[in-house]
């Protein structure tokens, strides 16, 4: 598959992390950008089960059983880490105390409306803490795929699927491209090598104009 891998796209995650942020990392491949971001970021990565304060493993570190995050995958405390309980760490995401949240999603529209929970004819379907992260972080970035499984667009002109929240994504970044919401439309701001401009056109259901660095690059 042409595009960057998920360590290439985690690392343009990070890139867009603001210093000494405070995190929120969703379940998927949001995870991978734990190991992407570098230490003088100051990065605090907070989850829904109670950790402020981790970091990915390194490589041969031992893990611990009872140090994991949202997703149950092994995690390591950070210095000054704080173990909170559940209503507290949901008050953090509620209350306006996150600079951004990494989520993935099944759509995003052009107006950065997006659908993460909920797939046409699923059975079995959850929320989680999703809806609280999109409107209680400070910035939303979507982390995903291109297209589906089937080859249709992720990125759409109005999402189809049960919506998450309404206007709320500021950044996409997928295996072909690092977009950007505005309010004129969605904007890209960097494309995967290997990827004209025609073919990222093509996989998008939804216009998309370029940003001036790349237009001249």
């Amino acid at each position: 598959m042409k595009g960057w891998s998920v360590e290439e796209q985690a690392a343009r995650v990070a890139a867009l992390l603001p210093d000494y942020a405070y995190v929120n990392l969703g379940i998927g491949m949001p995870g991978s950008v734990a190991a992407a971001v570098q230490p003088e970021q100051g990065i605090v990565f907070h989850c829904e089960n109670g950790i402020v304060g981790y970091r990915a493993l390194a490589e041969g570190e031992a893990p611990d059983a009872d140090v994991i995050d949202a997703a149950s995958s092994p995690v390591a405390l950070i210095e000054g880490a704080a173990v909170v309980a559940h209503d507290i760490s949901f008050a953090i995401a509620r209350g306006g105390r996150l600079d951004a949240t990494v989520l993935g999603a099944f759509q995003v529209s052009q107006h950065g409306d997006f659908a993460n929970w909920k797939a046409p004819g699923a059975r079995i379907a959850g929320v989680g803490g999703a809806m609280d992260l999109a409107v209680g972080a400070r910035q939303v970035i979507v982390m995903m795929r291109h297209v589906d499984r089937d080859g249709n667009p992720k990125i759409v002109e109005h999402c189809t699927y049960p919506l998450t929240a309404a206007r709320q994504v500021n950044h996409i970044v997928t295996e072909q491209a690092v977009i950007t919401v505005t309010e004129n439309g969605l904007v890209v701001g960097e494309i995967a090598p290997g990827i004209t401009w025609e073919e990222l056109q093509a996989v998008t259901g939804a216009p998309l104009s370029v940003a001036s660095a790349v237009a001249s690059s």
